[in-house]
């Protein structure tokens, strides 16, 4: 053979098998990044070319799907009471990315989870019927925290503290998931809600951490009671009144001026939310040990899926004396979400022991088969001892019945909370953050709750801006409709 013709024999050869490794590269490698790739609108015309599986609140879904007309995308998600529910569903959007437990659960509900497939769709790649999300959430509390909040810009998380099933999360204002679905209206509703100034696609309950004010004071307590600072929640705390911070001239004063705060026991110190005895208790304990017991109840936790991912609430490090002596009223530094605290309530409500909360209960097939159960799977561990808890649980109770959380208390239950005032902007010049959590246990059927709420704004004076007139009657109502 002529060796310029072997020559250009082999180059063509080469040529051949560069093009084939190359199809092999696309094919194997690059076309699953291609067909994964978000911009890649084959996807989004896949998932929207039958309906969707469902959210369901007690039996009842609270999604659907319509066919839509004129357009490539067969399907738009639909919801139904849509603003009551947006803090737990998020939105599927034809234009956007989905959220909440549309975007966690994506593959199940669009019908391309691997779980959902059997022998024969394995084989062929045919997209299997989609599946369903069960959640955990109780209408009747829902609805009474999101018609209690109102108005006001606050959230709200109910929890069962015996199973750890979160039965409300509540965000206001809200926003209808609805507005968003249609790719051909959603980018002037995405607009308008990105321009509101309240926020309305903030998730409050599970998302947006404040200063906790004197709600934080539980954990202090607790911090206290388990070290053994103090014996018991009658014993006399050695507390002066007023108390100056360590290394300044300014006192830490009480909302209350005359209420009997001076070495006030833990009970009487919860019950007039006493500034001067959890500062002092928290200088003597040390930032450490204040912060080993946040950390047992849940904070500077930035992996707390529920299965939503909520933001890590916040006790602070490298603080000095003042700074720790600020944090024990849940001020400086400190943060936490309504799920947070309410997660601290649920603790003590239930003998020391905290259930992992979680809001949803099971996924299934699209023929009701479980594919995962997780209140099977959700575990305990204990946060104090049930002494300690017991002790707290007392304490709580007495804030209700003769402290500053009267506007909670619920007939024919046994209800405990303590409520909060946290200073807001700088030198207290923006309208304080109103908090109230709490725990109740009905006398007859053996239900208990344990709640958090947080009011952020409302239309009431400055003046009467607090835990017991803004978020307690919001707790109330809630804790009223967990026990029926």
């Amino acid at each position: 053979m002529n060796k310029t013709i072997r020559r250009a024999s082999v180059f063509a050869l080469l040529l051949v098998l560069a093009l084939l490794v190359r199809a092999t590269w696309v094919q194997f490698y690059d076309g699953k990044a291609l067909a994964d790739d978000n911009d890649n609108r084959r996807n989004v015309i896949q998932t929207y070319s039958q309906p969707l599986g469902n959210i369901i609140v007690a039996g009842n879904a609270i999604t659907g799907s319509t066919r839509t007309k004129g357009s490539d995308l067969a399907y738009k998600r639909t919801y139904t009471d849509g603003s009551l529910y947006a803090a737990v569903t998020g939105y599927a959007s034809q234009a956007y990315a989905p959220t909440q437990l549309e975007g966690i659960y994506k593959d199940l509900l669009n019908g391309t989870d691997n779980r959902l497939k059997n022998v024969l769709g394995t084989l062929t790649g045919k997209r299997a019927d989609p599946g369903n999300v069960l959640t955990t959430i109780d209408p009747d509390v829902q609805k009474a925290a999101y018609r209690a909040l109102g108005g006001k810009k606050g959230g709200a998380v109910a929890i069962d503290p015996k199973t750890g099933k979160i039965l409300a999360v509540v965000s206001t204002p809200s926003y209808d998931p609805s507005a968003l679905t249609d790719a051909n209206t959603a980018g002037i509703a995405w607009k308008q809600l990105n321009a509101d100034r309240d926020k309305p696609l903030t998730n409050r309950a599970l998302r947006q951490p404040l200063p906790p004010g004197s709600t934080f004071k539980l954990v202090v307590a607790a911090a206290a009671l388990e070290d053994g600072l103090y014996k018991n929640v009658d014993e006399p705390t050695d507390s002066p009144d007023p108390y100056v911070l360590p290394g300044t001239v300014r006192p830490l004063t009480n909302e209350n001026k005359s209420a009997p705060c001076k070495n006030a026991s833990i009970r009487r110190a919860l019950q007039y939310s006493c500034n001067n005895v959890f500062g002092h208790m928290a200088v003597q304990l040390g930032q450490d040990k204040v912060r080993a017991m946040a950390e047992k109840f849940g904070f500077n936790d930035d992996a707390r899926d529920v299965p939503v991912r909520a933001y890590a609430s916040v006790y602070p490090s490298g603080m000095d004396k003042a700074q720790t002596g600020l944090s024990g009223i849940g001020q400086f530094d400190v943060t936490a979400t309504p799920l947070q605290m309410a997660m601290v309530s649920a603790a003590i409500a239930n003998g020391g022991k905290l259930v992992s909360p979680h809001m949803v209960s099971q996924i299934t097939d699209s023929g009701g088969d479980v594919l995962q159960n997780y209140d099977d799977s959700a575990d305990s561990k204990e946060i104090v001892s049930s002494s300690t808890a017991e002790q707290l649980q007392s304490a709580m109770e007495t804030v209700v019945k003769e402290g500053t959380g009267t506007n909670a208390l619920v007939d024919g239950a046994t209800v405990g909370g303590k409520t909060g005032t946290a200073q807001h902007g700088e030198n207290n010049s923006k309208t304080p953050y109103a908090w109230f959590t709490s725990f109740a246990k009905s006398g007859t059927n053996g239900k208990e709750v344990a709640v958090a709420v947080m009011v952020e704004q409302s239309d009431a004076a400055r003046s009467e801006v607090s835990g017991n007139g803004l978020a307690a009657p919001v707790a109330k109502a809630m804790m009223q409709a967990a026990l029926k």
